[in-house]
């Protein structure tokens, strides 16, 4: 029988994977939850990557011509009531202000007092508010495009939560946008979609699929709904960012008008788009291992972690002298156009244990330094995208002049190994058994990681897809844009189909 290696996390993704996530967190000290039911912390490590994908995205956005913008927390009711599905798609998740103040109750308590005459909801998403200013902002077509984006805080009430997945307050970006034309509009959309599939792909390293929602996965008012959708390591989708072209409907709720060129009063066209911190459990659950979290460089808080190994106080002086000199070398490289990031851990630990702590937050590389490394001017490095016990003596000359390259390397074998892990699971199914047995799990008492992307055909009826989620808990993830017209039949009625789209078990 092989003996089991040994973990850092425990229990393992195969043993159970729910578990094994929230430990990677823990482990990582990202983010913890908080005394306010449903909601999180993030801590330092957490909220640095938050930081890192905040200004990546950010340049990103001023690129494509968008300025930042801030709008109110709080919306009140009527604007939501405006847009009838709107409404309707978040009525279940808002959070309520009713009153303005607290007085004593008399009881050595607290009572709400000042009644509301409206009340406002905690802003769950900013379509209605946004389309209040866009309305004064917007007169003629010299006004046009208006590109807006904002990043805030959400509330959407939840009763099942999981750090970074799902919670009642989060963090993200949305982006909204006014247009003169329909085809300005739909171009937006895309052009933003592909922002979100560029990032993902060149800075988490996580290789996503483009495509379109069908109406039951559509935003609320919307259009239409694309999305990028990226397979976790349980094989499960999650869906990690949206762009929706919400037509004329949210311009006509807030009055959203321009004068054309022609002098004649028309509604704008108008875009939102959005993703959330999310994408940090996206991260988590793409790329990390049984001993931690696994980061890309570009991502990660800190590329480079040292740590000083010594015996008595002339050992530590020589080598932190020896690390100065190191660190002032990196202090003048540019990684991707910004700072070489890294940390020093001098603790009053044991080596193997800060080591290990460096592992399982995910830092890319770790340098041991001590005397014998100082004789022979060399570093000991280790690298995240390794085992743990693979670790190579390099000298110093030699790291600091390809240690961008060893970065690169580094981010490339990420994604390459998630990248072949989805192809691995992603299978063309044409047969109905074939499909069920795909997502049904063989022990259904404690099922083990089963399923993934089902690409197979489906006949556009509603009723379909709904069956296929009560049975299976399995839903449409998207119709991928570059999906080809191709004859078959619906997987689950047999009907005629001229399309393939993608069917997942998702987050």
């Amino acid at each position: 029988m092989t003996k089991q290696k040994r973990t850092a996390i425990n229990p393992r993704r195969d043993e159970d994977y729910p578990n094994w996530y929230q430990e990677v967190v823990k482990a990582a000290d990202m983010a913890e939850s908080s005394d306010v039911r449903g909601c999180m912390v993030i801590k330092p490590w957490g909220y640095a990557i938050w930081e890192n994908i905040q200004k990546n995205l950010d340049a990103m956005f001023k690129d494509t011509g968008h300025v930042n913008a801030y709008f109110p927390l709080f919306i009140p009711k009527s604007f939501f009531e405006k847009e009838a599905e709107h409404v309707e798609g978040f009525a279940k998740e808002c959070a309520v202000v009713t009153h303005t103040r607290l007085e004593d109750d008399g009881k050595g308590g607290l009572k709400p007092a000042g009644k509301l005459t409206e009340e406002l909801i905690v802003r769950p998403t900013s379509e209605t508010i946004i389309g209040a200013s866009f309305s004064k902002w917007i007169n003629s077509y010299r006004d046009l495009p208006l590109l807006i984006n904002q990043w805030a805080n959400v509330v959407r009430w939840e009763m099942r939560t999981r750090l970074f997945l799902r919670t009642t307050e989060f963090l993200w970006q949305e982006g909204h946008t006014a247009h003169e034309t329909k085809k300005d509009a739909l171009e937006e959309t895309f052009k933003m979609l592909n922002v979100y599939a560029e990032f993902a792909e060149k800075y988490l390293a996580m290789p996503v699929i483009m495509g379109e929602k069908t109406e039951s996965e559509r935003f609320p008012g919307a259009v239409n709904t694309f999305s990028i959708e990226a397979m976790m390591q349980d094989k499960k989708a999650l869906q990690s960012g949206t762009s929706h072209f919400l037509g004329l409907n949210f311009a006509k709720a807030s009055n959203i008008k321009f004068q054309n060129k022609e002098g004649k009063e028309e509604f704008a066209w108008t875009t939102s788009w959005g993703v959330s911190t999310r994408l940090i459990g996206a991260l988590i659950m793409a790329h990390s291992d049984d001993d931690g979290l696994v980061l890309p460089p570009r991502i990660a808080p800190s590329h480079v972690v040292l740590v000083p190994i010594y015996r008595n106080d002339e050992e530590h002086a020589k080598v932190m002298a020896f690390i100065d000199e190191l660190i002032s070398q990196m202090k003048e490289m540019r990684y991707h156009e910004e700072k070489i990031r890294f940390q020093i851990d001098d603790r009053d630990l044991r080596g193997g244990e800060k080591l290990w702590d460096w592992i399982k937050k995910g830092v890319p590389i770790r340098l041991e330094i001590g005397p014998r490394d100082i004789e022979n001017n060399s570093v000991f490095m280790g690298r995240r995208d390794k085992d743990a016990k693979d670790k190579i003596g390099m000298k110093v000359d030699d790291f600091v002049s390809n240690l961008t390259e060893i970065l690169d390397e580094i981010q490339q074998n990420i994604f390459d190994k998630a990248l072949r892990f989805r192809n691995e699971n992603m299978i063309n199914i044409d047969d109905k058994v074939d499909f069920y047995k795909f997502f049904t799990p063989k022990n259904k008492n404690n099922p083990e990681i089963h399923g993934g992307f089902a690409i197979s055909h489906w006949c556009g009826n509603p009723e379909c897809e709904v069956k296929i989620k009560d049975d299976l808990k399995v839903t449409i993830r998207c119709i991928p844009i570059d999906a080809m017209e191709e004859s078959g039949k619906c997987i689950y009625c047999g009907e005629k189909s001229n399309k393939r789209v993608i069917f997942a078990k998702a987050y």
